[in-house]
């Protein structure tokens, strides 16, 4: 008969990968799985966008590596993270891998997952409230709305790599629809101009929300024809998430909406 005593432990010697979504950046909307398991792991990898709050919830011994990319500054490449992640399980150490958002939503988690199982590291998913459901949530605009909305869809404004945006302009461009765009503040501009020459109208409203459910959090407000000049008239700090559609109406701050749509609305 085996000896499955020595199975188990030669399992717990590989470590264990948890692939956790940190949420907008509020600490009080990190599930209740998430704050465990950095809170218990032996050491953390994380990305820019988790929020110092978060990270402040992190205990001193837990040993922190910074692993945070920047537009065209990427000081860890995506390889040497997949390599970091399979080297310090095979430790046997337990590794929370923290992202902002969701790790299944533009972050990359399913690849780095398919890394670790490849070299015989288990890991698991640890979903989190993705930014466009915190920016819902923190501005009031529905993502959905009966009579503005009958769908939302998410679509990265950022290719690896800086490769060209080949995204479906038409399809995307169905003003019964909101449209939220991620890492999109540098191509704003392009992506806006794609929209309306395929068919949205240049006095959509649109909100570009930065930091979302944090005490940094900036909005700003225009039309499409209007977001990208207004972005960079306000200088938001990334990450800046873009909520295109009739949604934007209901702003919490909807009595200024008109004079926004005029010109630009800021609110930090």
């Amino acid at each position: 008969m085996k000896d499955l005593s020595i199975e188990r432990n030669s399992a717990v010697s590989r470590g264990h990968v948890d692939l956790i979504g940190a949420g907008p950046g509020d600490p009080d909307l990190l599930t209740v799985k998430a704050l465990r398991l950095i809170q218990t792991a032996d050491v953390v990898v994380f990305d820019r966008l988790v929020s110092p709050e978060i990270m402040a919830l992190i205990p001193a011994h837990v040993q922190r590596i910074d692993v945070g990319k920047l537009p065209r500054c990427h000081k860890v490449p995506q390889e040497d993270i997949n390599a970091m992640l399979v080297d310090l399980a095979s430790q046997g150490l337990r590794v929370a891998r923290l992202k902002g958002g969701d790790p299944l939503i533009f972050g990359r988690g399913s690849e780095e997952a398919a890394i670790c199982r490849a070299a015989g590291v288990s890991c698991d998913y640890v979903p989190g409230i993705t930014s466009a459901q915190g920016a819902a949530s923190s501005t009031g605009v529905p993502l959905t709305h009966r009579g503005l909305a009958t769908g939302v869809r998410y679509v990265t404004g950022h290719r690896a790599r800086d490769a060209s945006l080949d995204l479906d302009w038409a399809s995307l461009a169905n003003v019964e629809t909101t449209l939220v765009v991620y890492m999109g503040v540098s191509n704003i501009a392009e992506i806006a101009e794609k929209l309306m020459v395929h068919g949205m109208p240049a006095d959509l409203p649109v909100l570009a929300i930065a930091s979302a459910t944090t005490p940094r959090e900036t909005r700003v407000v225009s039309c499409l024809a209007g977001i990208a000049a207004a972005v960079e008239q306000a200088a938001p700090e990334a990450p800046v998430l873009f909520i295109i559609g009739h949604v934007v109406s209901l702003l919490d701050e909807c009595s200024l909406l008109q004079d926004a749509l005029g010109g630009v609305l800021t609110h930090a």
